[in-house]
């Protein structure tokens, strides 16, 4: 089982620190660090900074949204990322939600798998060479009754793997029929067919196997010893989910907890926070809720929940490590996750 890390946001007065945590994960055999695009920044732009303060460590988005560029966009992004990191990038691709592709970037949510799926087969077609000439259902190039015409990007044909983040039944489907690797969230390793389920019939459906995917999982890990504390610290950010991360008809985050046995709580704790009562939705929150899908408490706790995602098939952990502090306690808690990993693979 592979690590990965997570960036970050990316500020003028942290840049030298967050170049010092990926270049320590690098030296750590950390496999792969992962550029969020969020609130705060793209996810493109960090990447082509860290491309030459790295030599090893795989860079990733995780994710870049498709709602915000156009396919060919998106794929000469990734062309020159390759380039700048000498083959060692990963394109991560997401379809986000409604309130943010509605909201902040003024394009129509619906249909998001078919967009998802047809900036994927034009991005490929950019990688492998291709005149894009391509007509679906919410891309058609050249735009017809125009002045366009297909034209082939001046790059030579080449392959860059292509994650997908889905929640969805059929878009994990999809991502098991059709993707490099699958970048997964809201997973525990107690519940796996919530989303491995569904990855496998899309895998089984085109003739693949599961393993043929980089199952790569994000878990949250904090090593302590006051464990009550860390859960009712991960209860606000759970009921964000549940409530916050998506609109009261679509919330991909909540339906992947209550595929996984959750569904009376989940579908309380977003009622109370979409009723504006923020305190009762986190107090709501089970204790299950947090510990089933994180990896808190003591270095044996730890231990035993790392093994449970390993068992379980993950072939790739994304630490999301906003326990400590960048700095000293993150690179230090990186180090024993580390040798964790290692002693459970022996």
């Amino acid at each position: 089982m592979k690590l990965a890390i997570e960036i970050g946001a990316v500020k003028p007065d942290n840049l030298h620190l967050m170049t010092d945590w990926v270049r320590h994960a690098e030296r750590l055999g950390v496999a792969t660090a992962f550029s969020a695009e969020a609130w705060w920044s793209d996810s493109v732009t960090p990447l082509a900074y860290l491309a030459d303060k790295t030599e090893r460590i795989k860079l990733a988005t995780g994710i870049m949204q498709i709602s915000a560029r156009a396919p060919a966009m998106a794929a000469m992004t990734a062309l020159t990322l390759h380039d700048l990191t000498d083959g060692r990038f990963i394109l991560g691709l997401g379809a986000s939600g409604p309130q943010v592709v509605e909201g902040l970037h003024g394009v129509p949510f619906k249909p998001p798998l078919t967009r998802l799926r047809e900036t994927v087969e034009i991005c490929r077609m950019v990688f492998a060479g291709q005149k894009v000439d391509y007509q679906g259902k919410v891309f058609k190039l050249p735009l017809p009754d125009s002045e366009g015409k297909a034209i082939r990007i001046a790059h030579d044909p080449t392959k860059i793997p292509i994650y997908l983040a889905t929640l969805g039944p059929a878009s994990l489907r999809y991502t098991g029929s059709s993707a490099e690797g699958w970048l997964g969230t809201s997973f525990s390793p107690d519940h796996p067919d919530a989303h491995f389920e569904f990855i496998r019939d899309g895998a089984h459906q085109a003739g693949r196997e599961l393993e043929d995917l980089d199952l790569c999982v994000s878990v949250r890990v904090e090593i302590g010893d006051d464990v009550e504390d860390m859960i009712e610290r991960r209860k606000q950010g759970v009921a964000f989910n549940m409530g916050g991360m998506g609109s009261a008809k679509t919330n991909f985050y909540n339906a992947a907890f209550r595929r996984a046995g959750y569904e009376e709580d989940a579908q309380a704790i977003q009622e109370l926070w979409i009723a504006g009562k923020r305190d009762d939705a986190v107090r709501r929150v089970p204790d299950a809720m947090v510990t089933e899908f994180q990896a808190l408490g003591t270095r044996e706790m730890v231990k035993a929940r790392l093994s449970k995602y390993r068992e379980a098939g993950v072939t790739t952990l994304k630490l999301g490590l906003d326990g400590a502090p960048l700095g000293t306690p993150r690179f230090e808690l990186l180090e024993q996750i580390v040798e964790l990993v290692e002693e459970i693979s022996q």
